[in-house]
């Protein structure tokens, strides 16, 4: 069997037999450098082949490669990508780059198929200098593609890579220590041009005498040559030379504090945008190191702020707190204090682990922040800041259960808003305020009311999948399975790679009995997060109940690789076992999934299940009645009177039998004639 390939060492350039070869390197051209260039080499002639293929793919082909805008034309955006920079009140979370990895994956294994441009061979260097966003987007490419689809190859300097991709590789991937290679010795080249030609890699450059003649160089000439080299790049007109390359060298040319803070903040607030975060936090770093805090304070402030708000993001709130504080030490501007007060408000009452978190003192912060709002001194202004920061405050009162003062405050913002502002201003934080609404009044149980602001949302912004999930939610809770669907339907052709919708789906699917469609759903789920636990147990729960013995075996194999000793997926192979006769592997099974997790209603049942077919009623009955306890269940309350019955305690069988029969999802007719039954061995036994 053919495999992908890890190559660690030194890299031998030129493969044979790669379709395409390309470096990572995140110094060319920042977030998805790697992905990038292939989707810059693949894109034009798959355009030209299916147009509409690369349409259905075109968000993340321009989130990936922005210079392939003029052939794919514009995307499919959302009021938070659209929206100006001053008017940015929301970010995409640290997920969406995952959406487009397997949106982008989804368009490579397409790209390969029959028809298409057929079996590809991808080749991509230097990935332990690469961004996040292509480690990522490889672990997702290597886990998902076989190798007679997309056969990847991944070289790297060294071994260390993040532990989603190590895994990845170590599992798919066929590993290769390249032997250690001295770089080829070019005659004729004296140090000016061994450090221009290191300058010309963009940094990038790994040969020993490039690396010592730059830095042997005289620091004004250093900079004379990023200086040209900046030049040269920004005449090409590639906006990711923007994300990489050009902000490199002005960061390390002679004007660092201007010409390179400037790069640094125009590409930070592009990834921003973008919802890419670790970039923004890269970025963010190497900006403020050449800054001056004094005198470009306004630079410093969105390089600092920006970078706090993606560590937040990213699960790092010490961090962006550290910034935050430092900024409010600096500094008397008035914006500053508003807008970290607001953010420290967010941290404790959202960001910090839970252990940590404190609404009361969020509230304080969020007070603080709305004082500072309503002296705003542009009144143009003045709304909006007070609204915004109202709205944070209200977050906060849905934390400490104030409903009613959550609502209050999400309303009158919203009716502010739209009273004060000028119409078409602001949409983002407009739709933002109507979809929190929404949010709390579902919380508070006034679902007609959240259905009409989802409908408003979605109204205003309707590429944004968050929003279909949320109004099928209220959907369904009002009995509206069929709109449920609808939205679920509407939202999975048009967005990519959101697991969230297909799990949702599979749910309603299963409900209304559609159990092949929901197999179907749930295994969707699992190609795009495998680890998705409670995903694959619905799988092999429905793929038992359907006969497919053998699917269900392999995803319970499967899950616990990921996740050993799981016991869910214990008792998953428990029920396996017993299809398959073997009674004793089963019981061993639903023992371990017990030790796991006593409460594990599936495991009780079917040990309960054994106990009675080898004629142990009183173990039966007390394992049924462990998981009566846990889940007030008919099926389980049927069960249980069965077992009373066959030991002839008639009395205890006819409760369980009449409380099985005020539960909804009860057979009745089975019920009321087991009920009877037992009522006539009671009377014989009492006549006797």
């Amino acid at each position: 069997m053919d495999h992908h390939r890890w190559l660690i060492g030194s890299h031998l350039a030129g493969h044979d037999d790669a379709t395409m070869e390309v470096s990572c390197h995140r110094l060319l051209r920042g977030p998805y450098t790697g992905l990038g260039a292939v989707l810059r080499g693949l894109v034009p002639e798959v355009s030209r082949r299916d147009p509409a293929l690369v349409h259905r793919h075109s968000t993340e082909i321009l989130a990936v490669a922005p210079d392939l805008a003029g052939i794919v034309g514009e995307a499919q955006g959302t009021l938070t990508s659209l929206a100006p920079y001053k008017e940015q009140t929301r970010l995409y979370p640290a997920a969406r780059t995952r959406r487009i990895a397997n949106g982008v994956v989804d368009f490579l294994l397409a790209c390969a198929a029959p028809g298409q441009l057929g079996p590809l061979t991808l080749s991509f260097t230097r990935v332990d200098h690469a961004d996040h966003t292509d480690q990522e987007f490889l672990a997702i490419l290597v886990r998902r593609a076989r190798p007679g689809q997309v056969k990847v190859s991944v070289s790297t300097d060294s071994g260390e890579v993040p532990a989603e991709l190590a895994a990845a590789l170590d599992r798919y991937a066929r590993q290769v220590r390249l032997p250690e290679l001295a770089p080829a010795v070019r005659p004729g080249r004296d140090r000016e041009a061994l450090a221009r030609a290191f300058v010309e890699a963009d940094g990038t450059s790994s040969d020993p005498a490039e690396i010592a003649a730059y830095t042997e160089t005289e620091p004004r000439e250093r900079a004379a040559l990023h200086d040209a080299r900046a030049a040269a790049l920004r005449r090409q007109g590639e906006w990711s030379l923007r994300l990489g390359a050009i902000p490199y060298h002005a960061e390390h040319g002679s004007d660092p504090a201007q010409a390179g803070g400037a790069a640094l903040c125009e590409a930070l607030l592009h990834c921003f945008s973008l919802g890419f975060h670790h970039a923004v936090v890269d970025y963010g770093r190497r900006g403020r190191a050449v800054t001056d805090p004094a005198a470009q304070d306004e630079q410093y402030w969105v390089l600092s702020s920006k970078a706090a708000t993606s560590l937040a993001a990213l699960g790092r709130p010490d961090e962006a707190e550290s910034i935050m504080k430092q900024l409010r030490s600096q500094s008397t501007r008035h914006d500053i204090h508003l807008v970290t007060s607001y953010s420290l408000a967010m941290m404790y009452t959202r960001h910090f682990p839970r252990e940590r978190r404190n609404h009361h003192l969020a509230k304080e912060y969020a007070t603080n922040a709305i004082a500072i709002a309503s002296l705003w001194p542009d009144l143009a202004e003045r709304p909006f800041h007070v609204v915004f920061n109202e709205n944070g405050l209200a977050l906060i009162e849905l934390h400490l259960g104030n409903l009613p003062e959550a609502i209050r405050l999400v309303t009158r913002g919203r009716e502010r808003l739209d009273r004060e502002l000028a119409p078409g201003t602001y949409l983002l934080h407009r739709s933002v305020l109507t979809h929190n609404r929404a949010t709390v009044l579902a919380i508070a149980g006034r679902l007609d009311e959240a259905l009409a602001d989802f409908d408003r949302v979605i109204e205003m912004d309707p590429s944004y999948a968050e929003y279909y999930l949320d109004r099928a939610t209220v959907k369904r809770r009002l009995g509206d399975a069929e709109g449920a669907m609808a939205d679920y339907d509407a939202a999975i052709t048009s967005m990519f790679g959101v697991w969230e919708l297909h799990y949702n789906r599979g749910d309603l699917r299963a409900e209304q009995g559609d159990i092949e469609g929901a197999i179907a759903d749930f295994e969707r789920v699992l190609e795009l997060e495998p680890d998705r636990l409670d995903a694959r147990v619905n799988a092999v729960d429905l793929l038992i109940e359907a006969g497919r013995l053998a699917e269900a075996g392999a995803h319970v194999a499967e899950g616990l690789l990921r996740a050993p000793g799981d016991g869910q997926l214990l008792c998953g192979r428990g029920r396996l076992a017993i299809e398959a006769g073997d009674t004793t592997s089963a019981l061993a099974d639903f023992d371990r999934a017990l030790a796991a997790d006593g409460s594990l209603v599936a495991a009780l049942a079917g040990r309960a299940t054994l106990a009675y077919e080898a004629g142990d009623l009183d173990a039966a009955a007390q394992d049924l009645s462990r998981a009566i306890e846990v889940s007030r269940d008919p099926d389980l309350l049927y069960n249980r009177g069965r077992v009373h019955a066959q030991a002839r305690r008639w009395q205890a069988a006819i409760d369980d039998f009449g409380a099985a029969l005020l539960l909804p999802g009860a057979d009745q007719e089975e019920l009321l004639a087991r009920q009877a039954a037992c009522h006539a061995e009671l009377g014989q036994a009492l006549a006797s």
